[in-house]
């Protein structure tokens, strides 16, 4: 039989310990009177008023005895001795109100409620503090000293002996009336093997009476070939040696007292201490019966046997009047997750609790049914495992009555319902955010458009990502997207529907009141979000996002018409700037047919050469000798007028042609600049799609390479958009570039996301100072400040200064004095044609001077 210290081995802390509670067996018993006397004999010795033996069950405390005190029980919350458990030692609060863990307790705050409490742990033989001894005062107590709590300790000591003795005599007392009373045969050894009991039982067995076999050798129930060598095992067990025996079922032939040989079975078990008082104790069964049905049967099993084992699907067999178990297979044991030993004889109810009552039910319906019963259930094993099974019962007649068994035959449904879940999950979500994908969000707004019901529809867009694939790489893009995925859900919770509509593309579904206002809020509250950074596989990503809106039935009563105005709304407020809202109007619609009408002209302009350049003089500050021009890029449309730089540029991006229109102003720029004094130079902006194409250096070695124009007469202009979103891929290209002797220039500087780091990794020759810091520094003390700090950094790194946007002759002179390298702006020149340089040129300057090469 397992002990509670068996079972407290596998078991947490306070599972031991009510385990070791219920080994006792005294919660509840009636009084006795050693543990009555005890509680008083503590009280009178101590001078206390109450006491009590208190056992500190799961929920409660409960008196096994006590002396003055009005309850049998309390709950455990507010138990004193739970504290006294809790910490395995004494414990002594001399004035409970003036103590936090007490004050607000019932026990104290009530009428002659307690102030002073002693309180020593009981423990059980296995170590478990299971209550404690303690002494109890309805005032407050300062004369407990060191000696008194030895006395409460000696006490309970005393109590936890008398608690052991106790089970350990009801156990003995328990085990004496059930030998007696059992069927089974059962025969008691010393460690000498010497017979000290026989019960009744054996004495029929076996042909000896008790008073024949009392004292003498175990051997005397053994065939003579089992004797050899069988006293050395039994001093060898006695010695605490192991034995093959012990605790298991065994089938041993033993010897009766008129010779014949008997084939039973035995368990044989240890009784009594650890010291010289003990042996075994071993019990037999009578296993004639048995063995003659399974010699005839023998045969007939091993063939049924083989093809169970080897059936791949899980069959069983159970008494239909008991439900227990008669026949299982393999596959039935492994599903089960139990061994076929354990399996046979029991019914569901004792396998698999409540569930297992759900089994036998199924198993009355297949008796009574007329054709086999089928069901699919869930199965747990104990270890967790879940499987989905497909049962056919069927009745089946037996030897002793009709419709005695009940045979199952039962399928693995496990992989077939996974791989169905699976498919049916992502058909419907996406597999790397989990989220509504395309199709779900189409099916979704059909119906939506189909109940009519107002809605909003905001379309996401991560405005950076693609940048954080070409930086991080593709694993770190997908664990931000699961990032994006997991804030979009955050924000909207349980009131919208959130999709993963593309590869950096979300849609979300708005239903109810408001619905201008609450898509608005939560459209910035989407952007806001976006805009922090995210931590993806040791690298941090800056995304941030865009979004556009539209409402139903207002902006499109079809799914069609919602989705391309949603997109132009979307398209709009990335076009303002990123990190932007935009709400669909009416406009849009015609703005975007007039931009892709812009688009066409524009296509036919590159194609017709039709896109000019101009150029705009940079002099130097110390002697305003011209020392290179600034290409810009000019398109006058024949019925629209100049068009801006800006919306052409950015148009030729999005459209793109801006790869191709780059390579025509950069051949002629370079055809221009060749027809100029040596010393001068020509600046040409790029495009951060440029170095995207893996062609740009081999358009620009080509260019030069036409025109003959040099290297170091080359500029390239970037701006900090090109350094923010492909770091990397960017710096070996310009370095690539800048071993060939062309500079490299950053443009704007400072009305992004400037930072010095830059300047650290990427190999500038000049920055160029953005003209809406010039345009202040002569009203704005922090305009002046960033400037001035500019140039101390430029002259640091031996970098040239151009300070753009030059208007005054006052701005001129600051900038001169602050050690700004280059000016540039109207206050010197507009941009000019090509065929205006050369008169420019000498009307602003005497013979070429060399500049230093910091400075070129």
């Amino acid at each position: 039989m397992e002990t509670a210290a068996d079972i407290g081995k596998t078991l947490g802390d306070e599972e031991r310990r009510l385990a070791a509670l219920a080994d006792l067996a005294i919660l509840d018993t009636a009084p006795e009177a050693d543990f009555d006397e005890l509680a008083a004999l503590a009280a009178d010795i101590l001078g206390m008023p109450q006491a009590a033996l208190s056992l500190v069950d799961k929920d409660r405390q409960w008196f096994k005895a006590k002396v003055a005190l009005p309850f049998e029980q309390t709950h455990r919350d507010i138990a004193f001795c739970s504290h006294t458990v809790a910490l395995r030692e004494p414990l002594i609060v001399r004035d409970a109100s003036a103590d936090a863990r007490f004050s607000d307790n019932p026990l104290v705050t009530a009428d002659g409620g307690i102030r002073f409490y002693a309180g020593a742990p009981l423990f059980h033989s296995n170590g478990q503090c299971v209550g404690s001894l303690c002494v109890l005062d309805s005032r407050p107590r300062d004369d407990f000293d060191e000696d008194k709590l030895r006395i409460l300790e000696g006490l309970a000591r005393l109590a936890s002996r008398l608690m052991a003795t106790r089970g350990e005599r009801r156990k003995g007392e328990i085990a004496a009336k059930v030998v007696e009373a059992t069927s089974e045969a059962v025969v008691a050894a010393d460690r000498e093997g010497q017979i000290v009991l026989v019960n009744r039982a054996a004495e029929d067995l076996f042909g000896h009476s008790s008073q024949q076999a009392l004292g003498k050798s175990i051997e005397l129930l053994m065939p003579d070939r089992f004797r050899n060598g069988h006293q050395k095992k039994i001093d060898n067990a006695a010695a605490g040696g192991p034995t093959r025996l012990l605790n298991t079922l065994v089938e041993l032939p033993i010897k009766t007292a008129d010779g014949r040989e008997l084939p039973t079975e035995l368990s044989l078990a240890p009784w009594g201490d650890n010291g010289s008082e003990g042996g075994f104790a071993a019990i037999f069964r009578d296993i004639t019966s048995r063995k003659l049905l399974e010699t005839d049967r023998q045969e007939t099993r091993n063939f049924l046997d083989a093809i169970l084992e080897n059936l791949p699907a899980m069959l069983f067999v159970k008494e239909a009047r008991t439900g227990r178990y008669v026949v299982v297979n393999k596959r039935a044991a492994e599903i089960m997750g139990y061994a076929e030993k354990d399996i046979l004889g029991r019914t569901d109810s004792e396998l698999f609790g409540p569930v297992g009552r759900d089994y036998e039910k199924r198993d009355a319906e297949a008796i009574l049914s007329e054709r086999p019963f089928a069901y699919e259930s869930e199965h747990t094993r104990a270890d967790g495992e879940t499987f989905n099974i497909r049962t056919t019962r069927v009745p089946m007649d037996g030897p002793d009555h009709p419709r005695q068994f009940v045979i199952g035959i039962a399928e693995d449904m496990t992989d077939f319902r996974r791989s169905e879940a699976k498919n049916y999950w992502l058909a419907r979500y996406d597999g790397l955010t989990g989220l509504l994908n395309r199709g779900s969000l189409s099916s979704l707004l059909s119906d939506y458009v189909s109940e009519g019901d107002p809605f909003a529809i905001l379309s996401i867009d991560l405005d950076r990502f693609k940048a954080v694939n070409e930086q991080f790489g593709h694993p770190a893009g997908d664990a931000a997207l699961k990032v994006v995925g997991d804030r979009l859900q955050e924000l909207v919770g349980r009131e919208c529907v959130v999709s993963r509509a593309g590869s950096d593309e979300f849609v979300i579904l708005l239903r109810g009141p408001r619905l201008n206002d609450r898509a608005t809020t939560l459209a910035y509250n989407v952007v806001e979000r976006m805009a922090e950074p995210i931590k993806t596989r040791g690298k941090v990503a800056h995304i941030g996002a865009s979004v556009g809106i539209a409402l139903y039935p207002q902006d499109g009563e079809t799914t069609e018409k919602l989705r391309e105005n949603v997109d132009l709304a979307l398209y709009r407020a990335k076009k303002d700037g990123r990190g932007k809202v935009c709400l669909f109007d009416s406009q849009m619609d015609a703005a975007v047919r007039d931009r892709r009408m812009l688009e066409g002209d524009l296509r036919a302009a590159v194609a017709n050469g039709d896109i000019k350049l101009a150029y705009q003089p940079v002099v130097a500050s110390s002697t305003t000798d011209v020392t290179s021009f600034e290409a810009l890029a000019r398109w006058k449309h024949p019925t629209r007028g100049h068009i801006s730089p800006e919306l052409f540029i950015s148009l030729a991006e999005d459209c793109g042609l801006i790869e191709e229109l780059g390579a025509l102003l950069l051949d002629q720029a370079c055809n221009d600049a060749v027809k100029w004094p040596e010393h001068l130079c020509v600046a040409v902006n790029l495009s951060p799609l440029q170095f995207r194409s893996g062609k740009l250096i081999q358009t620009i070695q080509s260019a030069l390479n036409r025109s003959g124009l040099a290297p170091e007469r080359l500029q390239l202009e970037v701006t900090e958009r090109l350094v923010i979103e492909d770091t990397d891929e960017t710096v070996t290209q310009l370095k690539e570039l800048r071993a060939q002797g062309i500079h490299i220039l950053i443009d704007d500087f400072g009305v992004g996301h400037s930072s010095l780091s830059y300047f650290q990794v990427l190999p500038f020759d000049k920055v160029k100072i953005d003209k809406s810091f010039i345009h202040e520094i002569e009203t704005s003390r922090s305009a002046n400040a960033i400037v001035e700090a500019v140039i101390g950094i430029g002259r640091q790194l031996s970098m040239g200064i151009v300070a753009e946007g030059v208007e005054t002759e006052k701005q001129r002179n600051l900038l001169t004095r602050l050690g700004c390298s280059h000016l540039q702006g109207y206050y010197f020149s507009a941009a000019m044609p090509p065929e205006e340089v050369p008169a420019f040129i000498a009307d602003m300057q005497a013979p070429p001077v060399r500049l230093a090469s910091t400075v070129a």
